[in-house]
């Protein structure tokens, strides 16, 4: 066999990766709309004005393997970091200053946060793995396997303000599965220590986007081909109760967009891209409004700004901020009020 035969771990992975995302390539709107902010339920004018404009801070992201993701926002440092995925990189945007690279190559890292320790943690389509960068700049795997079977494409990761790290791990894989991989898709829960692992949930088809509400008494999982946000209610030692799962929206429609990132504010205000935009939702669930910015997906979103209240959001291609009324959840995590 030739050189020119052989393909890479990297090149096999790119072209599983860019055969299996058809089926959630985002379809096009007929004509872009033009950015704005629309009300659906006089709540929002706590939240988001209509008036408020829809920025547009950097483009050129993105392509067949993967959108602009992640944000995350590092507040001692004022600045924001977010994937590019296509491209593995990490990208860092400083208000004023524009968009750069942060890390490159990335291992075409897609979810982003911080723990506790304000350590960063990268979802790594290509290693498979959740990393968490350490202060002196090493690595640490946080999640490679499941009982000695390699994950699938780590997705989104939340922490909890105890230390302990959620990850989704949504993918199935293209070509016949070798005997380390796993035959299944989970969302895991790994405690403060990294000395245990446990599956919280195995019957989403596409787990996503993943976030706590503000008493982290209840985990939110997007299942972005079913197109809806799931709650479920975490028992004392962090797993999930049993039999508590429940659709809390469904964001389908006729425009394109399907629910993939998403964060939680302080009040409990749900901030999840589905059909046409990305929308704001109640606790309940309640369609408050929508950020139409005219871009076939919202990939994922976040808070920022010295008082939290910016939100940055990306999509395929784009990243873009509205200024909020409301905080969001800050990052690193805060212990709930008692």
């Amino acid at each position: 066999m030739n050189d020119q035969s052989r393909l890479s771990r990297r090149a096999v992975l790119a072209t599983s990766s860019a055969a299996a995302g058809l089926a959630l390539a985002p379809r096009a709107f007929a004509q872009a709309p033009a950015p704005r902010v629309e009300k659906f339920a006089p709540e929002l004018d706590a939240i988001l004005s209509t008036t408020e404009p829809v920025k547009e801070l950097g483009n050129g992201f993105g392509g067949a393997l993967g959108p602009a993701e992640g944000p995350v926002w590092i507040k001692e440092s004022g600045y924001l970091l977010f994937s590019d995925i296509h491209n593995s990189r990490i990208m860092k945007y400083t208000p004023g200053q524009g968009v750069g690279v942060f890390r490159d190559p990335s291992n075409r890292a897609n979810g982003l946060t911080r723990d506790l320790q304000g350590r960063l943690l990268v979802a790594e389509h290509d290693q498979r793995r959740v990393t968490r960068t350490e202060l002196d700049g090493s690595q640490t795997v946080v999640l490679n396997n499941w009982q000695g079977k390699r994950l699938n494409r780590p997705n989104d990761v939340v922490v909890k303000s105890d230390g302990s790290i959620y990850i989704t791990d949504p993918w199935t894989w293209v070509n016949a599965p070798e005997m380390w991989d796993l035959n299944m898709i989970g969302v895991y829960r790994v405690s403060p220590d990294l000395g245990t692992v446990s599956l919280l949930a195995d019957d989403c088809l596409f787990p996503n986007g993943i976030a706590f509400s503000p008493d982290e008494k209840l985990l939110y999982i997007n299942d972005t081909r079913r197109a809806h946000i799931r709650s479920y209610e975490l028992l004392p030692n962090g797993t999930l109760s049993k039999g508590t799962g429940k659709v809390v929206a469904d964001l389908s429609g006729p425009e394109p967009g399907a629910p993939d990132g998403m964060k939680v504010d302080v009040a409990g205000n749900i901030y999840c891209g589905g059909s046409g935009g990305l929308y704001i939702l109640s606790s309940e669930g309640k369609k408050l409004g929508r950020i139409v910015h005219g871009h076939p997906m919202t990939s994922n979103c976040c808070f920022g700004g010295d008082d939290w209240k910016t939100l940055f959001f990306t999509t395929r291609n784009t990243l873009h901020s509205v200024q909020l009324k409301i905080a969001g959840l800050p990052v690193p995590a805060v212990a709930p009020k008692k």
